[in-house]
């Protein structure tokens, strides 16, 4: 970099910085997640605020090309990583023991109801989403479902945080639900965007897929065998916290380039290698837990979500019809699977509506799921502004909702 693009630099990332605390901090005061605040800050700094105020500013401090951008684009992409790794801390497979007749229906209905509206939709009205459908009609299908079925695991565990659920039999519900529906999501998601790349025939969507179900089970596998001894070796033989940061930190990325070698996303690697350390200390210890929670989230996640805000011009792209028939399908598919399953499951009638709003926050994880989509150009610019407002509605919507509905049992 030369001189003046180590200060352009450094002038971006603290105003993402500031951005991502000033909105954070707002969202809090309001009891909503600190995500959406980084995101609306995003918004503000990019092409829909920023951009159309000001362009000669917007375009000095983030301009398109250059070693700025790489720079940008290379720190984004690794926490990415870590807010991921940091999600797959949060899944919690003992959960899936506590309330098993409820957590299937509910986990079943949950991905099948949304996933299965999401792409009817897409072949019945294949003109609404644009030359994406065009290109790949089944498997944008296939995305588009995936893509409404999936949760946001971190933002669904604040929100029963806050409202004292977290180990009550509905916390316990969403959470173990959640849970399922997130790695069945994710590892679909996997598998399509191999198959998206391949330009896909059936042999390479198999192929695909053998490659994501092998590499999962090697990650998990191998955390769920020595993480609980790798821990014990960490307090001994590093210094603490630093030294064991620097190990999880490789872990992360030998674990990222393991699935870009298999033909996955990066992501997805760091994802799966959460899960499985999450069960060695994760969960069982807190201060570890806390210790990587803070190291990951104070810096990297909220740079990334305010990056996801530059993406795209909010206002130039907003497509009102696209971003309702998203939202509805969204929220009927996720609320009427994840509430009748638990309904079916034994659950009250209020009860079990409560579950189906607390699985339809969507967060950060469609957030990511979207940014990521938009990179391999799976999607365009009109789907990603509409995934995003869907993402950010449903989670502004959920824990009050939820509140309101628990007031009334």
């Amino acid at each position: 970099m030369q001189h003046h693009d180590v200060i352009v630099f450094v002038l971006q990332v603290g105003a993402m910085l500031t951005a991502a605390l000033v909105c954070g901090q707002i969202m809090r005061a309001l009891h909503q997640p600190a995500v959406l605040g980084e995101l609306l800050g995003g918004i503000l700094l990019g092409p829909t605020v920023l951009g159309a105020l000001a362009p000669h500013a917007y375009t000095w401090l983030f301009p398109a090309t250059g070693a700025i951008t790489v720079g940008r684009d290379a720190v984004l992409k690794i926490g990415m990583l870590f807010f991921m790794f940091v999600a797959g801390l949060e899944v919690n497979p003992a959960y899936l023991q506590k309330r098993g007749r409820s957590v299937v229906g509910t986990s079943l209905l949950g991905i099948v109801l949304p996933c299965g509206l999401g792409l009817g939709t897409v072949l019945l009205l294949p003109d609404v989403w644009g030359a994406p459908a065009q290109e790949h009609l089944l498997l944008f299908a296939l995305f588009i479902g995936v893509a409404l079925s999936i949760s946001a695991l971190p933002v669904i565990a604040r929100i029963l945080l806050d409202l004292a659920l977290i180990r009550d039999e509905i916390g316990v519900t969403v959470l173990a639900a959640a849970t399922v529906d997130d790695l069945i999501g994710w590892s679909l998601f996997a598998m399509l965007l191999g198959a998206f790349g391949k330009h896909s025939t059936t042999a390479h969507v198999g192929t695909m897929l053998g490659s994501v179900v092998g590499g999962v089970a090697l990650i998990v596998g191998l955390g769920w065998w020595r993480g609980r001894a790798l821990l014990q070796w960490a307090r001994v033989a590093l210094a603490w916290p630093s030294g064991f940061i620097g190990l999880i930190t490789i872990i992360v990325l030998l674990a990222a380039a393991l699935a870009e070698a298999i033909g996955m996303h990066a992501i997805f690697g760091a994802f799966f290698v959460g899960v499985a350390l999450g069960r060695a200390f994760g969960q069982d210890d807190q201060h570890v837990h806390e210790v990587i929670y803070q190291f990951a989230i104070s810096f990297f996640a909220p740079l990334y979500f305010v990056s996801v805000g530059l993406k795209a011009d909010f206002a130039a792209h907003f497509d009102l019809p696209l971003v309702l028939i998203v939202f509805v399908i969204a929220c009927a598919g996720k609320i009427g699977g994840a509430s009748l399953g638990a309904w079916l499951g034994g659950m009250p009638r209020l009860e079990a509506l409560a579950v189906g709003f607390g699985m339809n926050a969507r967060g950060a994880m469609e957030m990511i799921l979207a940014s990521v989509a938009l990179e391999y150009q799976v999607i365009d610019q009109r789907i990603f502004v509409a995934l995003i407002t869907m993402a950010l509605t449903t989670s502004m919507l959920s824990g009050p909702v939820m509140q309101r509905l628990l007031q009334k049992t």
